[in-house]
């Protein structure tokens, strides 16, 4: 075998222990979380709004987002199924597609840390030329209540 066979085997190598074995759910803490919620709006820098919500999470894979959802006021996308989730190590995404001609459409992204998280929905608004990004960075706050809905 030669120098140069060596050098391509431990490249080939070293690029397989970079990739995760396999897929799995992404790690979140069950429990109640305080959300920051930031709705920026592209060339408006002086219009982004702000509020606090309240979210309560769970670790549970089968619960689809895990009661992550959109948090912006007046959002048609709040009313929306979430598609194609993905689920890998620390961090999900997925799509909301809402039906109809010209509807609302968005790409989320989250990564969680220990008991914190941080996300963003890039949102198209049906029929308009017009993306906006829903900011959330969520810590954990204690134990949810059974049956307790989003507090915004």
């Amino acid at each position: 075998m030669t120098h140069r066979s060596l050098c391509r085997g431990a490249v080939v190598i070293a690029a397989l222990c970079a990739v995760p074995a396999s897929a799995g759910p992404a790690h979140v803490e069950s429990g109640s979380y305080e959300v920051e919620v930031t709705l920026e709006l592209p060339h408006l820098e002086g219009m982004t709004q702000k509020k606090t919500a309240s979210l309560c999470l769970t670790a549970d894979p089968a619960a689809n987002t895990h009661g992550i959802m959109v948090l912006s006021d007046n959002n048609p996308l709040s009313r929306c199924p979430f598609v194609n989730r993905y689920e890998e190590g620390d961090q999900i995404s997925f799509d909301i597609v809402c039906e109809g001609k010209n509807s609302a459409n968005a790409k989320a992204h989250y990564v969680f840390r220990q008991d914190r998280f941080q996300g963003r929905i890039t949102m198209q608004m049906g029929g308009k030329n017009m993306t906006m990004t829903e900011v959330q960075t969520g810590r954990r706050t204690g134990s949810c209540e059974p049956s307790k809905a989003p507090t915004l």
